[in-house]
């Protein structure tokens, strides 16, 4: 096992990286101050995991919310399950939320945890390569909105974030891809000796080979928690995590949330960054066609649907939290593993490298 601390000052919480970690109680049981513990979890999750957790917290008083599986249910009607449970079982303010699942129930089970009776503790336990790499790290919490992915959510740090790699066997290639996209991101945004890793090492990332995976999770984990610790609430450098995903939140949004899963999204998003960053001569088409040729080797889309176009796309990156005095900023790339927040681009610039991707026939989603 790998521990790794997210430094928040009395906020401080650890990250364990490792396998067999979820039969170890000596790991959680300390995070958890009162009696009363609420396990949310997914219909697809919970029958594979939840029994373990529970002998973990033999003792407590422990209840579940079960939530329906998918990004299309990550909305305030769904959250309101998590409520009606906490609310029907009398917890009070000592209680604690453990998120067994994906980023879907991560993002969840944390933003009722940051709003009920005005916040209580809560406990990650990520199930997904996503959500262990990325989301279930730093705190941001939330559900999506028809007009923009997110949009309603708080920051609220988790007490400990427990990766238990052997909950990657459980997932099919699709998911795993997606994940992988998150992982490139922190390769491409900042780590550029991580981007020679990975293109060295994707095969064996795709076939699963523990060592490789608990490698990738582990110093994703490290470069998004130096991050999380020097700009805890997006006012800086933290927005630099958004590699990609103004276009990728773009490509949910319109598609329909669960259409494209978030990874493959992103994934597509870092291309038309990279084309961006071209078109601006900060970098070469050797480097957009080394970004290209990773994300492929990752199994994920390399093109944005045909179906969206450029002024739909544009009105939805128009909904983007980053923005500022009514300019789309967007995070591209100075070089591979140096990226930059900027809204500094000529318009037709960024209409010309939406142009030449939903132009290309949109990929089939059938893996």
């Amino acid at each position: 096992m790998k521990t790794l601390t997210v430094e928040l000052g009395e906020r401080s919480y650890p990250i364990h990286v490792g396998q067999g970690l979820l039969r170890r109680p000596e790991l959680i049981r300390p995070h958890i101050k009162g009696r009363q513990v609420m396990i949310v979890s997914n219909e697809t999750v919970a029958p594979l995991y939840m029994e373990s957790v529970r002998t973990a917290l033999q003792g407590l008083h422990c209840a579940e919310t079960l939530l329906p599986d998918g990004e299309r249910y990550k909305n305030l009607e769904t959250l309101n399950l998590i409520y009606d449970q906490l609310l029907g079982e009398n917890f009070d303010r000592s209680c604690t939320l453990i998120a067994l699942g994906g980023g879907v129930v991560g993002d969840m089970a944390g933003f009722a945890a940051a709003t009920y009776q005005r916040g209580v503790d809560f406990i990650q336990i990520p199930t997904t390569l996503l959500a262990q790499v990325d989301s279930s790290v730093g705190g941001k919490t939330g559900v999506n909105h028809p007009l923009g992915k997110n949009m309603i959510g708080a920051f609220h740090q988790p007490r400990c974030v427990i990766a238990d790699t052997d909950t990657l066997n459980t997932l099919d290639d699709r998911e795993l891809s997606a994940g992988l996209a998150e992982v490139i991101k922190y390769g491409l945004l900042g780590d550029a000796e991580f981007c020679d890793w990975l293109e060295e090492n994707m095969q064996a990332l795709l076939d699963r080979e523990p060592d490789k995976l608990a490698y990738a999770i582990e110093r994703s984990c490290r470069n998004k928690a130096a991050i999380v610790a020097a700009d805890e609430r997006e006012a800086g450098q933290r927005a630099l995590l958004n590699l990609g995903h103004t276009f990728g939140h773009a490509i949910e949004t319109g598609m329909g949330y669960g259409q494209w899963l978030h990874g493959e999204a992103v994934a597509t998003g870092m291309i038309i960054a990279a084309e961006m960053s071209k078109r601006l001569g900060w970098i070469g088409d050797d480097e957009l066609h080394r970004i290209e040729n990773l994300i492929g080797k990752a199994g994920l889309p390399t093109r944005a649907p045909a179906s969206l176009s450029t002024e739909r796309f544009i009105e939805l990156m128009a909904r983007d939290k980053k923005n500022q005095g009514g300019k789309i900023r967007l995070v591209l790339l100075k070089r591979i593993g140096e990226a930059v927040v900027t809204s500094d681009y000529r318009p037709q610039d960024l209409r010309a490298a939406l142009d030449a991707h939903h132009a290309i026939t949109e990929r089939s989603l059938a893996f």
